[in-house]
């Protein structure tokens, strides 16, 4: 493994060595000029369905690094590789690899990689990092068996086409970034209510500010009910309170079915944690979490809720070592279900992932809080109302955007807000209203007639190569 690496590297180098420089293909992070209104662009509210389809642990460079036209692979990067005896520093490389290792992706970790700005821990940190703490808390037997570093490998087109035809088409985010500094969990936490804390007490105002969580709070991995760890109670507010105040639909889709009329997730706790917040049990509203089956009947019915969220099993999720393949061909079903839908003409899709994985990324995150931003993930928007196909978005971006956007939309702009909420809570930042939350509806054009959605096989044909810029 060790010699295959070499050659790959090196045939990067070489190809790097062949580039000019960025040009037209490299738009710099410090260049990049936020996306304006168009005039007479419409009304949001066009917009009656927001699903977001979450997949896990990727980098924006290790997925569209390569993108033309996007903030990418800067040319001549190397990245210090202390732990490699007589090569000083390691290149991205081209990885056709299906499974992939990834590294560790803690806050520590984060702090590591990013280092000061510089962006170039990635190897360092997979390489000294304990091997317990290098694969998520609990680390997964199958991310330990890769006991060769692959953080700097990307992919390109030949293994993601759908995903690059998704780019092409509709529009492609490269500044969008974690909202947290952290690994899983605290991201789907900030994916749903813009923070993450630990309530000692239960009660919202007892809520402090929590970047990472292993230990303390527990990990909630495991099913609930389940000996391996105690069910969580999240109690400050989350955006579920909001859409419940004003009378707007829900769902979160799990992985999994029911049996007896319980259902039974194959998708991990730290994946779906809405149905642990106590808010929405208190408003009677925990049944809106369900099974996948029912988002596809929902969606071929035309009853797909206002909001909704959709989150994987582990085989699908992208997650290392879960194949690149798979989640592609899952997310595909799901998007193709969307389009085929009587909801698809007033539908947005937002794709993302939800933290780096320990994958190599370069452009140093903006520091809103002490949160974040986190490291920088690939993310889609589709909708059949994009006012310009193949559109990169380079205004900064995160799930704070996301929220947002449908409180912009569905609740008249009212915000997770301790001050005018009704639910108080001791949060640090209102995320949504700080400049970094983006303007996302930029991207779209509402007085134009829906476009027909883009059918895209789930078992599609490689793409074309493509290299650093």
């Amino acid at each position: 493994m060790r010699v295959s690496r070499i050659v790959a590297i090196l045939a990067v180098a070489g190809l790097l060595a062949g580039c000019g420089g960025a040009g037209a293909r490299g738009v710099s992070s410090t260049a990049a000029a936020p996306l304006m209104p168009q005039p007479g662009s419409g009304n949001i509210h066009r917009i009656q369905h927001v699903i977001m389809i979450v997949q896990e642990n990727r980098s924006f460079d290790e997925y569209f690094g390569t993108y033309p036209g996007a903030d990418g692979i800067p040319h001549g990067v190397c990245i210090p590789d202390p732990g490699w005896k007589g090569h000083p520093c390691q290149s991205p490389w081209h990885d056709p690899g299906d499974s992939n290792g990834g590294g560790p992706h803690s806050n520590v970790a984060a702090i590591g990689d990013i280092d000061g700005g510089k962006m170039d821990g990635f190897v360092r940190q997979d390489e000294f990092v304990p091997a317990n703490l290098r694969c998520g808390v609990p680390p997964s037997a199958g991310c330990l068996a890769h006991n060769d570093t692959d953080v700097m490998g990307y992919h390109d087109a030949r293994e993601l086409p759908n995903y690059w035809q998704y780019a092409k088409h509709y529009v492609l985010e490269d500044h969008f970034f974690e909202s947290v500094n952290s690994w899983s969990l605290p991201s789907h936490l900030f994916e749903v209510s813009d923070w993450s804390a630990y309530c000692p007490n239960n009660r919202p105002m007892s809520c402090v500010n929590r970047v990472e969580s292993p230990g303390n709070p527990p990990d909630y991995g495991h099913p609930p009910g389940t000996p391996q760890g105690p069910i969580p109670h999240y109690a400050w507010t989350d955006l579920t309170y909001l859409l419940h105040k004003h009378h707007v639909s829900w769902k979160y889709y799990v992985a999994g079915g029911e049996t007896n009329g319980q259902l039974n997730s194959e998708t991990p706790g730290i994946w779906s944690p809405i149905r642990w917040f106590e808010d929405v049990a208190q408003d009677g509203q925990t049944g809106n979490v369900q099974p996948i089956s029912q988002f596809f009947t929902d969606a071929a019915n035309g009853t797909l809720p206002a909001v909704a969220w959709i989150a994987p099993n582990t085989g699908e999720s992208e997650h290392p070592p879960a194949g690149v393949h798979a989640g592609q061909t899952y997310v595909t079903s799901l998007i193709n279900a969307i389009m085929q839908s009587p909801d698809w003409g007033s539908s947005v899709i937002f794709l993302s992932w939800d933290d780096w994985g320990g994958f190599y990324d370069h452009v140093p995150p903006p520091v809103v809080d002490q949160n974040g931003l986190g490291i920088r993930v690939p993310a889609l928007i589709i909708s059949p109302l994009i006012a310009h196909p193949g559109r990169i978005d380079h205004q900064v971006s995160s799930y704070d955007s996301y929220l947002k956007f449908i409180e912009d939309d569905f609740l008249g702009g009212a915000r997770l807000n301790p001050k005018t909420d009704g639910r108080p809570d001791r949060r640090p930042t209102v995320r949504e209203a700080l400049p970094e939350a983006g303007n996302l509806d930029v991207d779209f054009n509402f007085r134009q007639g829906p476009r027909a959605g883009l059918i895209l096989p789930t078992d599609p044909t490689p793409g074309p190569a493509s290299t650093p810029h």
